[in-house]
């Protein structure tokens, strides 16, 4: 199966307008709502947080372009889980060009899905660096119309 995010996402997997104005507060406002919606059990919560955590360490996932893709594999989940996450201020990432991000996509791979997990990945980071789609999402006006966008576009 191609994992886009049109297959990853529901409604409820996105927030139209982000609280975190830090790259940390972000990836645990996003893992909240995953957990709060079942995707993620609570009690693997800190442990998939610590994961992510690792992975930004080594380098952050703001790729430029007012993206960020933080994620990682953990072996507490059996299908690839995903949210999206919208800030229209903006979110300090220490992305690679410095500049504050508007979309943040966090995806967690299940352990052993190395390949998965490159696919996703390249897929989520192609489909946001075509402008038109961050100008249709930046411009959205509900979590609808930005699932649309990512249907449409897809």
């Amino acid at each position: 199966m191609r994992m886009s995010l049109a297959n990853l996402l529901s409604v409820e997997q996105i927030i139209p307008e982000m609280k975190a104005t830090e790259r940390w507060a972000a990836i645990v406002e996003l893992i909240d709502l995953l957990v709060g919606l079942g995707k993620i059990k609570t009690a693997d919560r800190d442990t998939i947080l610590a994961s992510l955590k690792q992975r930004e360490e080594t380098m952050s996932t703001g790729i430029g372009f007012g993206i960020a893709i933080p994620h990682c594999s953990s072996d507490r989940i059996e299908e690839v889980v995903a949210a999206f996450g919208r800030s229209t201020t903006g979110i300090e990432f220490d992305a690679l060009d410095n500049a504050p991000v508007k979309f943040v996509v966090l995806f967690i791979v299940p352990k052993n899905q190395f390949q998965t997990h490159l696919r996703t990945l390249a897929s989520i980071a192609k489909f946001l660096n075509d402008r038109t789609v961050r100008e249709s999402l930046a411009s959205a006006k509900s979590t609808d119309e930005i699932l649309s966008i990512f249907r449409e576009r897809s």
